[in-house]
């Protein structure tokens, strides 16, 4: 991936919907130098696919909750993980280092709402020993690009 590729990627995460034209012109590609390039990142894996940025508050999902999970020693991770996908008011999951073992966000409409997907769906998944929630009051930086000036050959 060279300097082209990484402003490329830049001006696709902020503008998803960017003609190729434009693209090219940005960067200094002809059409379809910028179509082979973005056929090249897709095949590799960068570029992962298209998607729409919506906005949670908009639909009324005004809760947002970062739950931390402990499983049991002897938990089947796949079996926690196969409910947590299910749900899909689980928006991330990851697994992390330190006493918990996952750290998920999760939208809701209400507390009412959330209330339900971690008494529901959440802790009767087999292996989940203890919970801990976060609820954010405000999300002053919620960034949905990456940080690509530091990357590249």
């Amino acid at each position: 991936m060279d300097v082209t590729d990484l402003k490329l990627l830049s001006l696709l995460q902020v503008e998803g919907r960017i003609s190729n034209e434009k693209l090219g012109e940005a960067v200094g590609l002809s059409i379809s130098a910028v179509n082979e390039r973005i056929r090249k990142l897709q095949k590799q894996g960068v570029l992962l696919g298209w998607t729409a940025q919506i906005s949670p508050k908009r639909l009324g999902l005004d809760v947002l909750a970062f739950v931390h999970i402990l499983l049991g020693q002897q938990a089947d991770e796949t079996l926690f993980l196969e409910g947590i996908v299910r749900t899909p008011e689980v928006l991330e999951c990851h697994h992390i280092t330190g006493e918990w073992s996952y750290l998920l966000k999760i939208r809701c409409k209400t507390i009412s709402h959330f209330e339900v997907v971690l008494g529901e769906k959440i802790k009767p998944i087999p292996g989940v020993l203890r919970t801990q929630t976060l609820i954010a009051l405000s999300s002053p930086l919620d960034r949905t690009t990456l940080p690509l000036e530091d990357y590249g050959d």
